[in-house]
């Protein structure tokens, strides 16, 4: 196929120009390129894919390609990964040239050449995608191994409150402004790669997240609730979480901390799932210092330890805000039952429930003991309170 090959290298400039002018045309990945890069380093590439199939119609016998050529072609699809152009964009321009490819050979080709020529065009497009499509994909794994290593340390950095600048230059990722760092716990251990994918569709970027520590990084004011919800569907169970806003990036690692403690708060506490911020467990956060002020708070509601039905209709009553109706109601007994309960609660701490001051200190005593734990887990005999003697009702 000499004179066809002489005639397709003739040719080879301008059907260089129509594949590169297809390509900005056709993909998106293209299109976006500066004009430069399309004429300089895409119309490099195009020649040399051009160059190989010119080869292909000049050596008449043996494959399509030789491994010189495939070696060439692996080391440009490597490298092609590298530069992040996307594999759907590299298989596009490389089908857009065996079309303009073939139909310069029914221009040029005589009638007699045009099949043979025909199947080397297949044949080469046989041998190269898959070598393409294999050495795209081992460059994609590799760089997205090291963008991995890459982002949690970034994200590490940023947590213990090191210098982050270099690596979030290598990471390409933009620290700036506010930030929600999220601490999440889970019943079971749900697969990380499901929990990675829950949140990066719901906030449409890649989110920094340490999955052994279960903490997240999310850019701006998220709807960490909503965010939370949606978790909640794709893995299939109830999940915990506390969230704390950083104004600026220097402050994500108190932030972390923030949201390390309220997540550790609200499940020593027993709270339901859900999105929880330090605004909603200030009373109990401050309570949950250590010392023996918790261990006295606590020790209030020891003389009811022998009446665990007292301390539930007390905790009912207190998470009904005080509204005996609505106590009643949850727990289906009488109001005159509830009200003899309650008095029974107030004989035996010597504290009054009609009391605001002293309502208010039950209501700590409760979260206290939720803390501290019952009397015999922390080494203190129950006190027998002012009426301390044995209900008989």
């Amino acid at each position: 196929m000499s004179d066809l090959h002489a005639r397709m290298a003739a040719r080879v400039g301008d059907l260089t120009a129509v594949v590169v002018a297809r390509c900005a045309a056709e993909s998106p990945f293209y299109g976006a390129l500066p004009r430069t890069t399309l004429q300089g380093e895409v119309a490099r590439s195009i020649a040399a894919v051009h160059a190989l199939l010119l080869r292909a119609l000049r050596d008449g016998g043996g494959g399509p390609m030789g491994p010189g050529d495939l070696t060439r072609l692996i080391e440009w699809s490597a490298r092609r990964a590298e530069e992040r152009v996307p594999l759907e964009a590299v298989i596009a321009a490389y089908l857009i040239g065996a079309e303009v490819w073939w139909q310069t050979l029914t221009e040029v080709a005589e009638p007699g050449e045009l099949a043979g020529a025909g199947a080397k065009l297949l044949a080469c497009l046989h041998a190269a995608l898959p070598a393409v499509v294999l050495a795209h994909q081992n460059a994609q794994e590799d760089l997205h191994s090291e963008d991995k290593r890459v982002r949690r340390a970034l994200l590490g950095a940023l947590l213990a409150g090191r210098p982050y600048e270099e690596l979030a230059g290598v990471a390409r990722v933009a620290v700036v402004g506010e930030h929600e760092v999220v601490a999440f716990a889970f019943g079971s251990d749900p697969p990380s790669r499901l929990v990675q994918s829950s949140l990066d569709a719901f906030t449409g970027i890649p989110v920094l997240m340490d999955h052994v520590a279960r903490i997240a990084l999310l850019p701006g004011r998220s709807d960490v609730p909503g965010l939370v919800a949606r978790l909640e569907k794709d893995v299939g169970q109830p999940v915990h979480a506390a969230a704390a806003r950083s104004s600026v990036p220097t402050a994500i690692s108190s932030a972390a901390r923030e949201a390390g403690r309220v997540l550790d708060l609200v499940r020593r506490l027993g709270r339901p799932p859900g999105c929880y911020r330090l605004d909603d467990v200030l009373l109990e956060h401050q309570l949950a210092r250590p010392g023996d002020g918790l261990v006295r708070l606590a020790a209030k509601l020891d003389p009811l330890e022998e009446h665990p039905y007292l301390l539930e209709t007390l905790r009912v009553f207190v998470e009904r805000g005080l509204n005996r109706r609505r106590t009643a109601l949850e727990l289906c007994v009488h109001r005159n039952t509830l009200d003899y309960r309650l008095q029974r609660v107030s004989a035996l701490t010597g504290l009054d429930l009609a009391v605001p001051a002293q309502a208010r200190l039950i209501q700590a005593a409760l979260v206290a003991r939720d803390l501290a734990g019952p009397a015999d887990q922390r080494g203190v005999t129950g006190a027998q309170g002012p009426a301390g003697a044995a209900e008989s009702g």
